[in-house]
């Protein structure tokens, strides 16, 4: 069975700014993550397409351990996140789209394969949970966008990188 969790926000910062910050896993993207995501390891790249790192995730009384890597299927826009190790298919996508008065809507979904009573247990409580943590990462995330855009230079384009601060 498929499962599914999403949870988005507004974020009081420009599109191209929050898609920057969401893309850059080196210097802005540990800012935003909450508590029980630890130990952000970036194995290759750093910034945007090709980046591949890994997490450990408590979720749940839960500790688990996830390598992925980073694609941008609509770069400047989404953003996802697949992990390598798994038979789950699990992708995360981070959507950045434009709202008024320069602000974003910002959207994070995972979805992935279960089966079985686990896969049972985990379509009831893993949704929940997930959208809990996923509204306080957007949380975290509007805070830094609004402390950071303060202080950050310009936003430029990277032909086929997308939006990138310099």
């Amino acid at each position: 069975m498929k499962i599914t969790a999403s949870a988005e926000r507004r974020i009081d910062a420009h599109p191209g700014r929050v898609y920057a910050y969401i893309a850059d896993f080196r210097n802005h993207h540990p800012n935003i993550l909450p508590p029980a995501f630890s130990d952000l390891v970036v194995e290759r790249g750093g910034v945007g397409a090709g980046t591949v790192h890994r997490f450990t995730l408590t979720l749940g009384g839960r500790t688990g351990s996830a390598r992925v890597r980073v694609d941008e299927p609509e770069p400047g826009r989404v953003l996802t996140e697949t992990e390598l190790d798994s038979t789950r298919d699990m992708v995360t996508s981070f959507t950045v789209d434009a709202g008024p008065n320069a602000t974003s809507r910002v959207r994070i979904d995972t979805t992935w394969r279960a089966s079985g009573l686990r896969g049972l247990v985990e379509r009831i409580l893993a949704p929940r949970m997930l959208r809990r943590l996923y509204d306080e990462e957007l949380a975290l995330l509007d805070r830094y966008a609004r402390t950071v855009a303060r202080t950050t230079p310009r936003i430029a384009t990277n032909p086929g990188r997308g939006v990138v601060l310099t």
